[in-house]
């Protein structure tokens, strides 16, 4: 009589058909995670635009030559913030900028806000974002993206 079970070439098919269905999988997951950080970033980059815009545009200046609106009203405050183009020193510029006590009262606040915090980088996970200039060199994230792009045009 003939007991059941499994024997040892049923076994070894099943191992075979598992482990060809797990080298398929494992490419498409790492895919899909990487996928999955490049819209992050791509959205993190869009905040971190929007909000370098705005500041442009209230604290905007021309070497010496004051533009913005918030820039006219406080003056001292400009040149500590805002670079010699009018775009922030840094991302922390975004946080925060303190008003003078005229545009304070005018407004209600005496802090302008850009940003609520620096968003995390998607890649590295964390805050630490590399700025750059167009007349850096272009040697910077020479990664390239999954649709072919390199990660420094985004």
């Amino acid at each position: 009589m003939r007991e059941g079970g499994v024997t040892l070439l049923e076994l070894l098919v099943t191992l075979a058909i598992l482990m060809v269905l797990a080298s398929v999988a494992m490419p498409l997951t790492r895919v899909s995670a990487k996928r999955a950080q490049e819209i992050e970033l791509r959205q993190q980059l869009r905040v971190i635009r929007a909000a370098i815009d705005s500041f442009k545009i209230e604290w905007n200046r021309e070497g010496d030559v004051l533009l913005g609106t918030l820039c006219v009203k406080n003056k001292l405050t400009c040149k500590e913030v805002s670079g010699v183009y009018g775009h922030p020193k840094s991302l922390d510029a975004l946080l925060g900028v303190t008003l003078s006590s005229q545009e304070a009262a005018l407004r209600g606040t005496t802090v302008r806000r850009y940003l609520r915090k620096v968003p995390l980088d998607p890649m590295t996970g964390k805050a630490d974002w590399l700025l750059r200039c167009y007349s850096d060199p272009p040697d910077v994230h020479q990664e390239v993206a999954l649709d072919g792009t390199k990660y420094r045009d985004w």
